[in-house]
């Protein structure tokens, strides 16, 4: 079937035994209790999802299968002379459970350099849309037309056997992340290059790619979407974009149509778009203050005012999150050794000195902590990308690494049809009461 396949299919059939045995043994063990706020407020911290290629800490940050970020930037492969992890080696890490070699990442390159050609339709209908469709929009849409080419919903029309779904999924997977970085680039010298569009380079890695199809052709440019592909991958389950590509694939859509879905969650200005509020809130910042480069004192006036407002500070809190984003840090140095002096960078420098113990005042507020959206803006700034409505976009081809990856892992393991059960507040006020009973079957 192809080596990667095969040692996703032996580790798949591992954990499905592992997972029968331990329900079979523990399944009616009570892991918890779930509050009324929790199910009006989000339901937030009910553990309902199992996820396989990472695990949030609210603490040490997000890892994936048992690795940090610091350590992913050891100890996965780069390109001969780079510093940055390559993201297919991520990508095999999140599939197959194990750090890849150097032969395997090449050989994930290979794979997905064969795997990214794009119908000629897909550009047909994105150049339907009107040029001053956001590119989030664009991107959805372009995911959706290519749905044609899906194994998946072919296999499955012609009556294949629930044994063989994980296989049609893992091949979308594959064909999907190979063809995203010809899609988003399209977009991206669609609406901002006057349609002046590049053709791939197959001498490159995956992330490379994709800069040389943006235009972007500088090795630090490379290097840094090396680590924000990588960085931006996964985030657990939980997640609004993650956790609706497993909604939606529950439902045996095939992964174009759960991808589209967990893109349309991704474009919420509460999840991805987030990274596109932060460069906007930093521009108007210095426009309000007058200068580049305001002061610590400066920033920490505006953020009250930002406050006082009755609106948020982009790029600060998260939902489970209760220290400094490893994500951020990663980036930070990052800026630290290729940019040090850049204006805008040293802005969100100062930013993060200023804005923490503002927040922190604030009773309510318990991560006062930037996110990984507070930095990744003024870095692509630094190297020309100042285009920031599409820098959901450049967070939407990352995602798909890690969705997908679980999406593949949903079907290997047989997780069924997800349905949870909701009341109304009419029947909780009953309930209150003694006159209903709705935690039950």
């Amino acid at each position: 079937m192809g080596i990667i396949k095969d040692r996703f299919k032996e580790k798949a059939d591992v954990v499905a035994a592992d997972i029968k045995a331990l329900l079979k043994e523990h399944g009616e063990k009570v892991i918890g209790e779930v509050t009324l706020s929790q199910i009006y407020q989000g339901m937030r911290g009910i553990t309902a999802l199992v996820t396989e290629t990472s695990l949030l800490d609210a603490q040490d940050g997000i890892r994936f299968r048992g690795y940090s970020i610091p350590e992913l930037r050891e100890k996965l492969p780069k390109i001969p002379g780079g510093t940055e992890p390559l993201p297919e080696g991520l990508f095999y890490l999140m599939l197959v459970g194990t750090l890849p070699s150097d032969e395997d990442v090449n050989h994930l390159s290979s794979v997905w350099q064969r795997r990214s050609h794009v119908p000629n339709h897909v550009f047909a209908t994105i150049e339907a849309l009107p040029v001053s469709t956001h590119p989030m929009t664009q991107f959805v849409v372009a995911i959706m037309s290519l749905q044609t080419e899906s194994q998946f919903s072919k296999r499955y029309a012609k009556g294949m056997s629930k044994k063989d779904y994980w296989e049609a999924v893992f091949d979308d997977t594959m064909d999907l992340i190979a063809r995203l970085p010809r899609i988003a680039a399209y977009i991206y010298r669609r609406k901002y290059k006057n349609g002046e569009h590049i053709q791939p380079n197959g001498l490159l890695d995956w992330s490379g790619n994709f800069a040389h199809m943006m235009g972007f052709e500088e090795e630090g440019f490379h290097e840094l979407m090396r680590l924000y592909m990588t960085i931006h991958a996964d985030h657990e389950g939980g997640n609004v974009s993650a956790h609706t590509t497993h909604l939606v694939g529950s439902a045996l859509s095939d992964p174009y149509l759960c991808f589209a879905a967990g893109m349309n969650g991704l474009a919420g200005p509460l999840h991805g778009l987030a990274n596109q509020e932060v460069i906007k809130w930093i521009y108007e910042m210095r426009e309000s203050i007058g200068t580049d480069i305001p002061s610590k004192v400066q920033i920490e006036d505006y953020v009250k005012k930002t406050l006082s407002e009755g609106k948020v500070v982009p790029g600060y809190g998260h939902a489970v999150l209760r220290e400094t984003d490893p994500r951020f840090t990663a980036q930070m140095e990052f800026g630290k050794k290729h940019m040090p002096d850049d204006p805008l960078v040293q802005t969100v420098w100062n930013i993060y000195e200023a804005v923490p113990p503002v927040l922190g005042s604030i009773a309510k507020i318990k991560n006062p902590w930037p996110n990984v959206d507070a930095h990744s803006g003024a870095l692509l700034v630094h190297y020309g990308m100042v285009e920031y409505e599409f820098y959901t976009v450049l967070f939407g081809v990352s995602r798909s690494l890690g969705v997908l990856a679980s999406l593949c892992w949903d079907r290997a393991l047989g997780f069924p049809l997800e349905r949870p059960k909701s009341v109304s507040t009419r029947l909780v006020k009953a309930w209150l009461e003694g006159k209903e009973e709705i935690w039950g079957d």
